[in-house]
């Protein structure tokens, strides 16, 4: 099976009840990116890119689109396998995952669709069919966040991140102090992520002074060497996120004891090709980890899901979608919806989502 056609789509999510407030600041608007693949059948793939504006990560939506369109010519022709068409892009363009995650998956998609099977068989088979999730709190006030706690747990979903970082490690500490009184005895898991905002020294105060709050300390600080100069004597295990980049940091990671479980993102690491092989690394290690993305709609959210059914349950930490952050779906009959903090695992071949192209309008660019 080869590739006919590809079309390249730009659409707005506006942050419902915005901003979203992380440590590497707020954003309002996203701009997500999206693949329409033809095969040489006629069957149609869909894949998406949505990077949380351009201070969260070496990301952004003009790059997606900018590199796709580089790549997008030399790709007509090319065969729809997964191996030999990501060994394809990197023969056109060195680097830019996030980008060349949108092709991976509209390939993914497309061939689940053409061999009449989900994605998630495509990738091994699904061990559930529902999900778990987890909930993004966003940086905010101490009491607050711990009203969110409250209403999540409420809510069924079986882990909360915290986002913290950003201003003083005093507020950080007394957030954590207040969720904890929420959830203690709850069975509901708890992580804090300071998304890089916090130094070595802010690090080591908040794992000192909550040792009594069982958290996962989620990429506290910005770098690797950070890392692992804290790893010694934080009491807390580290999840590494933004900083597992690429199949070969995550090999290190994970060999050398770095971190106790990763919080990976679908098109961080490339697509699912990529993300499968991530999952097995993880495995073999007995790593905890989450199958999530950065931002998106139904598209992601179906691949998040998807690679996310076939994860090992307990090594999966859950799947976090933008869902609730933003309002409506591509696909109105069955777009990805977190009920009870799991996620139904979509019915129908490929991704199991079709959305509705006029949502988008015409395409920024189109091959083929």
């Amino acid at each position: 099976m080869k590739i006919r056609e590809i079309h390249i789509y730009a659409h707005d999510l506006p942050v419902k009840n915005g901003p979203y407030v992380m440590a590497s600041g707020a954003v309002h608007t996203l701009g997500t990116t999206l693949v329409k693949m033809v095969g040489e059948d006629g069957n149609v793939g869909w894949g998406e890119t949505c990077p949380v504006g351009p201070t969260y990560a070496e990301a952004h939506a003009g790059g997606a689109q900018a590199a796709l369109a580089l790549m997008a010519k030399g790709l007509i022709g090319a065969e729809i396998w997964p191996a030999a068409l990501n060994r394809k892009m990197h023969s056109l363009l060195t680097g830019h995952n996030y980008a060349k995650a949108a092709i991976d998956i509209a390939a993914h998609d497309l061939l689940g669709k053409t061999l009449g099977v989900s994605v998630a068989n495509l990738l091994g088979g699904a061990m559930t069919d529902r999900v778990p999730s987890y909930y993004a709190s966003g940086i905010g006030a101490p009491d607050e966040i711990a009203r969110i706690a409250r209403e999540k747990l409420e809510e069924r979903y079986p882990r909360i991140q915290v986002k913290l970082g950003g201003r003083p490690v005093e507020i950080d500490i007394e957030t954590i102090r207040k969720v904890w009184e929420v959830l203690k005895g709850s069975g509901m898991r708890i992580a804090v992520d300071g998304n890089r905002g916090w130094t070595t020294r802010d690090a080591l105060r908040v794992s000192r002074e909550c040792l009594d709050v069982p958290f996962v300390m989620e990429q506290p600080c910005d770098t690797l060497q950070e890392l692992e100069r804290i790893r010694p004597q934080v009491k807390h295990g580290i999840y590494m996120d933004e900083g597992s980049i690429d199949l070969n940091t995550v090999i290190s990671a994970a060999g050398t004891g770095l971190v106790d479980g990763f919080g990976m993102k679908v098109t961080r690491i490339g697509g699912l090709q990529n993300m499968r092989a991530f999952r097995d690394i993880c495995e073999a290690r007995n790593l905890p980890h989450t199958c999530d993305d950065s931002w998106g709609g139904d598209i992601i959210a179906a691949a998040c899901t998807q690679i996310g059914a076939t994860v090992k349950p307990d090594l999966c930490e859950g799947v976090w979608l933008a869902a609730p952050y933003i309002e409506g779906n591509f696909d109105p009959e069955n777009g990805i919806r977190i009920e009870g903090g799991h996620i139904k695992l979509p019915d129908g071949p490929g991704l199991g989502v079709v959305p509705d192209e006029t949502l988008f309008g015409p395409p920024v660019a189109s091959f083929g």
